[in-house]
């Protein structure tokens, strides 16, 4: 597996070198937006982790360019915490978004499921811990037990699933699984959101990521 680092820090690009190393990735790196729209380019590498504040241009930007042909996962790594900058990164195009300063050991597991993601979206079934979710015939278990989902909660819990452990901005919930309605859909979300907390019980977590949208957690 190949990693580019786009960063213009060479301590940080340094310590996720080493992180990333230990963990048998091949590191390219790259220290503004121009060098590593190159890099991606003409090295194909298999994940993305990418700093909003360059020198030559935003973050976001370098991601919606390289949205524009590439669907390499890409994990946002940047000291702005403010919820717009984050809903933006993600509703551009990002896998998930880990502010700095931030632990090696999370970086990794965050990297780990938007691979994981990836590897997995053609597959027939998402399983997540004990949840498994039948995606011919929208129906899901849990326990090897199965449990009734309305339509509705299907649709989002598919949603969630195969975003495991990256926030979905509730604009692109309510994008994807309220087509055409306005933002009064806010509050049925909302609804949709306990309903199905309430029959996953403990081992699967439906997150709230104020401000922002949901995040679905669960051993997989």
């Amino acid at each position: 597996m190949t990693a580019l680092i786009i960063d213009d820090e060479i301590q940080i690009r340094r310590l996720l070198r080493m992180a990333l190393e230990t963990k048998g990735y091949r590191v390219r790196e790259a220290e503004n937006g121009t060098r590593g729209l190159q890099e991606a380019v003409f090295h194909k590498p298999d994940v993305i982790l990418l700093d909003l504040g360059l020198p030559d241009m935003d973050g976001v930007d370098v991601l919606k360019r390289l949205r524009e042909w590439s669907t390499t996962p890409v994990l946002i790594l940047s000291v702005r915490d403010q919820e717009n900058v984050k809903v933006a990164a993600l509703e551009a195009g990002a896998d998930d978004y880990v502010t700095k300063p931030f632990g090696t050991a999370e970086l990794l597991a965050r990297l780990k499921a938007i691979q994981r993601r990836k590897s997995a979206q053609d597959e027939p079934e998402i399983i997540i811990g004990s949840l498994t979710i039948d995606l011919m015939h929208h129906t899901a278990t849990l326990d090897d037990k199965p449990f009734k989902l309305t339509p509705t909660e299907f649709a989002l819990l598919k949603l969630l699933a195969r975003n495991a452990g990256k926030i979905v901005t509730q604009k692109h919930i309510l994008r994807e699984v309220w087509p055409g309605t306005n933002a009064d859909a806010g509050h049925s979300l909302r609804v949709h959101v306990n309903h199905l907390r309430s029959k996953l019980g403990a081992e699967i977590e439906i997150k709230n990521e104020p401000g922002i949208g949901y995040r679905l957690v669960g051993e997989s």
